[in-house]
């Protein structure tokens, strides 16, 4: 969709400095007789008020999002709602996911695209099923699901974490994909974090951490149902393997995440999953966080 243009007008303050003499010759003040040359050049500094006018979106595609707004980081800004962000339950289960020792800094800010995945666990848990997150680093969101459920919800079900636990294997990126620096993206904040996730999950017994490479790892998590499957590999080959895995594990209702599917490196895995379910008579939702859910019919 293209925006419409948009210009809004403001007067803004900014700083002025003009130096005398002037090109025309005119100074600051006359000096007095016999002043020495360097008395003449002078500098005036202040503040002045300016009419200026933006026409969006700008020359670089820079567009204007209308305020006041709720929710503005991790490529969504929005005027709607962001209560959830508010709610005790949730909070505390973010708090916990982004304390898992990532690589993405300290002030790490995806609460509503962790909200998808804490829903969609949410759904899931009230089907017969396990959970598997294929794709975990340090288990963000995994962390914050367990919370926002609570250990009763997993009662009788298992929750599958896999990963290398040490970035996106180099082979399994097609030649688009080495275009979009997913490999420096890898090597930039992801380690090996294999210890740590087991430290950070082991005080869940219904958690499996599994380290190995999608495919050549899946016969190992084989469950017979699975409610809930979360798919962040950042690359196509995996993760339309891991589709294919699971997919007719999947119960009826059965939630799948998307984590990259609408992202700006991801194009490649857009069309392949959009491919993968158009022969299985489903669609993925676009969601605004870049997302996307598909739910088993």
């Amino acid at each position: 969709m293209t925006e419409k243009p948009r210009t809004i007008t403001f007067r803004a303050t900014v700083p002025l400095q003009v130096q005398f003499p002037l090109p025309d010759g005119r100074t600051l003040m006359t000096p007095p007789p016999g002043a020495p040359e360097r008395d003449l050049k002078q500098v005036c500094e202040f503040m002045t008020t300016v009419p200026l006018s933006v026409t969006f979106p700008l020359p670089d595609g820079s567009t204007l999002v209308p305020g006041p707004l709720t929710y503005n980081t991790d490529g969504l800004a929005t005027q709607h709602s962001a209560a959830f962000a508010a709610e005790p339950e949730f909070a505390e289960a973010y708090r916990l996911g982004v304390r898992t020792g990532h690589n993405f800094g300290d002030d790490l800010h995806i609460e509503w695209r962790v909200f998808v995945a804490c829903w969609a666990a949410w759904h899931a848990s009230r089907l017969d099923g396990d959970f598997v997150e294929c794709g975990v680093n340090t288990g963000i969101l995994s962390r914050a699901v367990v919370r926002y459920l609570g250990d009763r919800r997993f009662a009788g079900r298992r929750f599958y974490l896999v990963d290398t636990y040490a970035g996106i294997p180099e082979e399994q990126l097609s030649a688009y994909e080495r275009t979009q620096n997913l490999m420096h993206y890898s090597r930039l904040f992801y380690r090996d974090c294999y210890e740590q996730v087991k430290r950070t999950f082991a005080p869940f017994p219904f958690v499996d951490v599994v380290r190995g490479k999608v495919p050549d790892i899946l016969p190992s998590v084989a469950p017979a149902k699975v409610a809930y499957l979360s798919i962040d590999m950042n690359a196509t080959l995996p993760e339309i393997a891991a589709g294919e895995w699971f997919w007719d594990r999947l119960v009826p209702g059965a939630v799948v995440v998307l984590d990259d599917y609408g992202g700006p490196s991801h194009d490649e895995q857009r069309r392949s999953w959009d491919a993968f379910t158009a022969q299985r008579g489903v669609k993925v939702l676009a969601l605004p966080t870049g997302q996307g859910l598909i739910l088993k019919s």
